[in-house]
């Protein structure tokens, strides 16, 4: 699963980052980019990527925890993740899955592995699979995860859906079969894991030394 990630790559690198690892030749962020974070939760805003033809992107905010378009009140655990395995056919993502499909930017993500959080990145920009409703008149968004593989199945047996660069187009603009093929685990080549600062157990702290500060724990 993912339940905390980082994003500290914003304003006009976000922007690069995103021109250089995708196929898209313009990219808006009508509302604006995020700012650096360090310990994004969910039910807080996070920027998404959704295709706006085969050419331009936008970058927008949204509700980490999906709200289906169904939904009528904001009861029950928020949908931040959905699993791969299911994510086509349970009533919460099936709608979204065959139409409203995004890519969730991040430099890396929290994963807690015998009570200690772990920082797992590849020291550049990564892209998940994600969806996106507007259930309650909000824009909102889930992440796909998978079964882990190596070298992260030794922290969670699962883990984001990881986007190639070569495979953002076909999740974001492709048929829901086209996107179907993409729901196996992606690849895990390159990624690292160290010690994170305990200190990210609280929503609260949000702050680079609880990634830069790895090393001494």
């Amino acid at each position: 699963m993912c339940g905390r990630f980082v994003l500290f790559t914003t304003e006009d690198a976000l922007i690069e980052a995103t021109l250089d690892t995708t196929d898209f030749a313009k990219v808006q962020a009508p509302a604006g980019l995020p700012r650096a974070r360090y310990n994004i939760a969910p039910t807080t805003p996070i920027p998404i990527l959704r295709a706006i033809d085969a050419t331009e992107a936008s970058i927008a905010p949204a509700r980490w925890g999906l709200f289906p378009h169904w939904k009528r009140d904001d009861s029950g655990p928020p949908l931040f993740n959905a699993r791969a395995e299911t994510v086509s056919e349970k009533p919460s993502f099936r709608s979204a899955f065959k139409t409203q499909r995004c890519a969730i930017p991040m430099d890396g993500y929290y994963e807690w592995h015998q009570k200690q959080p772990q920082w797992i990145r590849t020291g550049s920009l990564i892209w998940v699979a994600g969806l996106w409703d507007t259930g309650l008149d909000m824009l909102s968004a889930t992440m796909i995860t998978t079964g882990a593989q190596a070298p992260l199945d030794q922290v969670h047996h699962r883990m984001p859906r990881f986007l190639q660069s070569e495979e953002i187009s076909q999740w974001l603009m492709g048929t829901a079969e086209e996107a179907a093929e993409l729901l196996a685990p992606g690849s895990t080549e390159g990624f690292q894991i160290t010690p994170a600062d305990p200190a990210v157990g609280n929503v609260r702290n949000d702050y680079p030394e609880l990634i830069s500060s790895a090393s001494l724990f």
